[in-house]
């Protein structure tokens, strides 16, 4: 066998795998003869001859650990790493301090999406041999897993201290950078793996996903059809393909793309919810509604951590005599916008118990056709069904002619309005309320926000402005404090009831996309709302107007990121307007 060995370890393959066979022939069971021609059978990818090879020899010598471990590798390399993670342990129940056994556990582990148990391996692993890069990036695969970004990231680059040119662990750092939404890193980071491996189809998968978040679609796109060119049968890069290709506004293509992806992945969520927005933009509402309902998977939107007994309602059972709970989800400004369906149901025979987030609880409190209000996560009276709000529009088949669009729906509280009404003094002037931006969370934020700055040219002294901004920027403060015609009143606003006291003595409210639009709409006041080139779908494209909100008016961007163009119209449309009045 020193002759198999030698040609093993100087790569002539066929000679060592010759020589095993002549001492088989001698001997049938010869350990190191099986052992070897094991693995190089492993190698050369016979993996059936592989395993048989390495069961015998394990049958030979119970007592070897390397058997076991090898036999692991091509077990796992067969995607059977229940079966590889048993060879691993029994290698280890023969030698403890087998680093490289320990190494392997972790990646079945991981296999398993076990990154807890694959992490503790990956650290005894590297306890018994600290300058195994490739057991550092691993070990940073289930840090990340475990939602551990800052930590990942230094395994990965403790993994390219020993390995500078190690493509996997420099694609794995720039998924970790992304998690910690140093995007223009990550970017960097992905490019160096693409350097080190031009067919690295995860790379390119990757470097897509950090250009969409820097904005980048149509460098994105290119990214995920390079991808795509590597790997023809990804679900997800077509799925991000489409992504990219919504953000272009191509919106037909990106359709194309996720239904490949679906093609491909029947029951992937987030593409069935892609397309629902895609077709929903389209004002495509039989298909959208249908398509909407993968939401409820896409991080468990609605009514998160809770399973109800009682069935869920999709219009199928009678509800005369019946209590059903509609309840909120995703953000308040969608609250404000399907809470109008409680008449509806109210109107089936339903006892209606409606669940909306706390600063939305006074506001709502005499919804028409609503029995009782309550506090989202309080506790739940007796019901029978139950209704996450944003599928009553499929409960209901709405489609553009049928839109429940009578307003006012929310109404704002008498008492609170003399209060503002006393806090504003005595009205002069028209009053315009004044939103310009929503909260940073929401994927689409950098397309939907205004700088104050780029707004404050429509001010002038005709009109009294308020600032109906809940919270402000350290920036927009300080602005403010230096724009004498513009009020902040967004300090003193406690719940929405407030802001719809408030909103109530407007006579328009100018905002984004934000909770203020649905709520000035839903109580029937003239609300001017900017939108974005690529909006979010429940305004639609290419109309001034908006079914639900009758009362609303639609100010586009002409371009990708004009703001000042629908800044310029507005200033000559508000002016019209209130002098044509006589104001």
């Amino acid at each position: 066998m020193e002759r198999g060995f030698a040609a093993y370890q100087r790569g002539d393959l066929v000679e060592a795998e010759r020589l095993c066979r002549a001492v088989l022939n001698a001997k049938t069971d010869h350990f190191d003869a099986l052992h070897l021609l094991g693995i190089i059978t492993a190698r050369t990818r016979r993996t059936q001859e592989a395993i048989q090879l390495l069961q015998r020899a394990a049958g030979s010598d119970p007592k070897d650990a390397a058997v076991q471990s090898h036999l692991g590798n091509v077990l796992r390399g067969l995607n059977r790493p229940a079966e590889a993670l048993q060879c691993y342990e029994r290698a280890l129940t023969l030698k403890p301090d087998y680093a490289e056994a320990h190494y392997n556990r972790g990646n079945a582990l991981c296999d398993l999406k076990r990154p807890t148990d694959a992490l503790e391996s990956y650290e005894r692993a590297l306890s018994l041999m600290p300058d195994i890069a490739e057991a550092h990036n691993n070990r940073g695969v289930a840090l990340n897993a475990l939602d551990r970004p800052t930590e990942a990231l230094t395994s990965y680059e403790r993994a390219l201290a020993l390995k500078p040119d190690y493509a996997e662990a420099h694609n794995n750092r720039g998924i970790a950078l992304f998690e910690l939404r140093r995007y223009a890193d990550a970017l960097e980071s992905h490019d160096r793996a693409l350097r080190l491996r031009s067919n690295y189809a995860e790379g390119y998968f990757n470097r897509g996903m950090a250009l969409n978040a820097l904005h980048r679609p149509a460098e994105a796109l290119q990214s995920y059809e390079r991808a795509l060119a590597l790997e023809p049968g990804s679900a997800e890069a077509y799925n991000n393909r489409g992504m990219a290709l919504f953000d272009l506004m191509r919106y037909a293509e990106a359709i194309e793309s996720y239904e490949r992806a679906l093609a491909l992945k029947a029951d992937f969520v987030s593409a069935h919810w892609n397309l629902a927005l895609c077709r929903l933009l389209l004002g495509d509402f039989a298909l959208g509604w249908q398509e909407y309902e993968w939401r409820l998977k896409v991080g468990q939107q609605a009514d998160p951590g809770r399973r109800f007994v009682q069935p869920r309602w999709l219009g199928a059972q009678p509800l005369d005599g019946k209590a059903i709970l509609l309840q909120c989800e995703q953000g308040l400004g969608d609250t404000l916008q399907f809470c109008r369906y409680a008449k509806n149901v109210a109107a089936l025979g339903a006892r209606v118990l409606l669940e909306v987030q706390p600063p939305l609880v006074q506001l709502l409190a005499d919804l028409d056709g609503v029995t009782q209000v309550l506090e989202e996560g309080s506790p739940l009276p007796a019901f029978d069904y139950h209704c996450p709000l944003m599928s009553l529009p499929l409960t209901f088949e709405t489609d553009l002619r049928n839109i429940p669009s009578h307003v006012p729906y929310v109404r704002s509280d008498a008492v609170r309005i003399a209060a503002w009404q006393q806090r504003l003094g005595v009205r002069t002037k028209p009053r315009v309320g004044l939103v310009w931006s929503g909260g940073v969370a929401h994927r689409n934020d950098h397309n939907r926000s205004i700088a104050l700055a780029e707004l404050l040219p429509i001010v002038s002294d005709w009109a009294d402005w308020l600032s109906l901004q809940k919270s402000l920027s350290e920036s927009d403060a300080e602005l403010l404090a230096s724009c004498p015609h513009v009020r902040h009143a967004g300090d003193a606003l406690g719940d929405f009831a407030d802001t719809a006291a408030l909103v109530e003595l407007m006579d328009v409210v100018v905002t984004v996309d934000t909770s203020v639009a649905h709520l000035a709409g839903a109580m029937g006041k003239p609300v001017w709302i900017l939108l974005p080139c690529n909006p979010d779908w429940r305004w639609l494209l290419d109309r001034a107007d908006s079914p639900w909100y009758p009362t609303a008016r639609l100010f586009r961007q002409p371009a990708v990121g004009d703001w000042t163009a629908v800044v310029r119209r507005l200033r000559e449309e508000l002016g019209r307007e209130f002098r044509a009045r006589g104001h």
